[in-house]
Parts: structure tokens; sequence; C-alpha cells
């Protein structure tokens, strides 16, 4: 039996599974890095993590397995029960145990579990088909400080072009005072603009002052009488919020979605639907939590009383 094919498949999609009595592997969904020293990025992921403390059962590795091999609750859970007696016993004689894309357990000096996880499979499914690279950096030249001195140094700009010769400049002193005067000009022209475009703006804005004053007046001369108020009318709505939710099946057709909702609904649930997966599928929900506590709790009594495929989604809703 690989036991660690069936924890595989659900680290895809929840982030506890409990081998009981052994103990949990655990993710913990990481965001996307970059190693500055040897360049490499790291797309996001889930770490993979294992818990001895706990080791309570919560039945969803047993009716995954169940449902996988075709065989009733009782039989997954004896066979759980084998495999875990032969863990513990390769622990006792010093073995380390390799799950497959999971990672490697030891037994210390102590007698406490260590766990090496595995980064060979990335279990973050919005994450899928990313991979690392490394990416060569990319040398910059700054020239922001040299061009701030020359600015400073030279407050007109020069152009690529060189003279002739410092003689001929010489000879010629009228092109001088003529450059003078042009630049005189240039800057006279640009503070009458200024002035001009200012004296406008100030008398639009005194414009639009005195329509606003008229305007406040008007309204606060004018009286409405409403003859026959409509009564008050108080409602009662209740929202769901929340990132666990107890899903009670997904659909191809929506049509199908309706039906198990009005279904549920009339069972006492407060139902609803959340909307099509990135498969398609369209999503059933028997209600939403804002804990995981209150979420597990909910689920074990949905399996216990009513459908024993009903399982846990960890997801923001938009």
């Amino acid at each position: 039996m690989q036991l660690e094919t069936y924890i595989s498949d659900l680290l895809f999609r929840y982030e506890c599974v409990v081998i009981p009595d052994f103990g949990a592997f655990l993710t913990q969904a990481v965001s996307a890095k970059i190693d500055q020293e040897t360049n490499t990025f790291y797309p996001p992921n889930k770490v993979v993590s294992f818990n001895e403390q706990l080791k309570k059962n919560d039945g969803l590795l047993a009716n995954y397995m169940a449902d996988v091999e075709k065989i009733p609750y009782e039989s997954a859970v004896k066979k759980i029960d084998k495999r875990t007696r032969e863990l513990k016993s390769y622990l006792a004689q010093g073995e380390t145990i390799v799950l497959n894309n999971i990672g490697e357990i030891t037994l210390n000096s102590e007698g406490n579990i260590n766990f090496e996880p595995s980064h060979s499979l990335n279990y973050l499914t919005e994450a899928f088909g990313l991979s690392q690279f490394v990416s060569p950096s990319v040398t910059r030249e700054v020239y922001k400080e040299e061009v701030e001195a020359l600015e400073e140094a030279v407050p007109l700009t020069i152009t690529p072009e060189k003279r002739a010769s410092t003689s001929s400049a010489a000879k010629k002193p009228y092109l001088k005072y003529a450059a003078v005067a042009l630049i005189a000009l240039t800057l006279g022209g640009f503070a009458a603009s200024n002035y001009y475009v200012g004296q406008i703006e100030q008398h639009n804005q005194m414009a639009q002052e005195e329509a606003n004053k008229e305007i406040d007046s008007k309204i606060q001369e004018a009286t409405f009488i409403i003859d026959n108020p409509l009564p008050s009318i108080t409602l009662n709505v209740t929202k769901q919020s929340g990132n666990f939710h107890v899903v009670a099946g997904a659909f191809r057709v929506e049509e199908n979605c309706d039906k198990k909702l009005e279904e549920l609904r009339d069972l006492g649930y407060n139902a609803r639907k959340i909307g099509a997966n990135k498969y398609g599928l369209h999503q059933v929900v028997y209600s939403s939590y804002e804990t995981r506590t209150e979420a597990q709790q909910a689920l074990y009594s949905i399996r216990r009383n009513h459908n024993r495929d009903a399982w846990l989604l960890v997801q923001k809703l938009k």
C-alpha cells in the first residue's frame, strides 16, 4: 500500500493530512522569493512540515483511501493502522523513512521525530507549471549625480556642434549680443504668458465661487414636503463570510448545482454557490466559516449525519 501517494494527493487540496496515531503533515503557503546571492527566482509554493502531536483520526485519509480502493471505511482504517505500526517499527530500528514527494522521517536520540521536507513537488495549485529559474544580474551605470553637477555649472544648454574656431567667434561679437537679446525676449514672453494665464484662472475661480453661493442660497430657501411618507422597513440580512468552506459537491452542469443547492436548503443548511473552480466545475457548499475549528466541527457533523464525501476547502473568495 503506497500510503504516501494518498497523502501527496490530499496535500494539493488540504492544509492538514493526519496519519492516525502517528502524526500530521501540514502545508503553509509562502510567497515567491528571490535569492540575491545566486539570482535565483523561486515561485510561490506550499512548505510541508510535520507535527507528531496531531494524531487523532479526522477521517480524511481513510475516506480518501476507501474511495480510491473501493473498500469499506473500516477496512481502510485497518490498513492505515497496519502501515502505521510498520513505520514505527522502521523508526525504532534507526531506519530513515522516505516518502516520495513529501520528505524523509527519522528518529533522533531523544525519541522524537525529525522531518526533512522534499522540494521536488509544489503543492500550491495556483503555481502549477511554474519552476525556479536563474537570471543574470543587470549592470546599470548611474549618471544622475554627474548630470546634476553639469546642470549647476552650465545653466544654458550647449549644442553638440563645436564652434569653428575661437578666433572666428571673437571676430563676430554681435552674435553674442544677439543671443543675449533672444534669451531676454524669450524669458519676457514666458513671464507675460504666465501672468495672463494666472489672471484668467483667478477670474474663473471668482466666478465659480459666486455661482456656488447662489446655488447654496436657493437650496436653503427650498422646502420639501412629503404628504404620505413610506413606512420604514427593517431587513435582517445574514451575509456569509470566511475562508473555510464545507463543500457538498462540484458539478459540470450548473442545473445539477442548482438542484443540489435547493436540496440542501430544504434540509435546513445555509447552503450557497461559490462559483466555478479552475476546472470549470460549479461548487456548492453547506456553509462558510471564519475559523478552521468551526469548519472542522461542521465537517465532522455533516460526514457523520449526511454526506461522507463532504470535504473542507480553504479559499479566499472575491
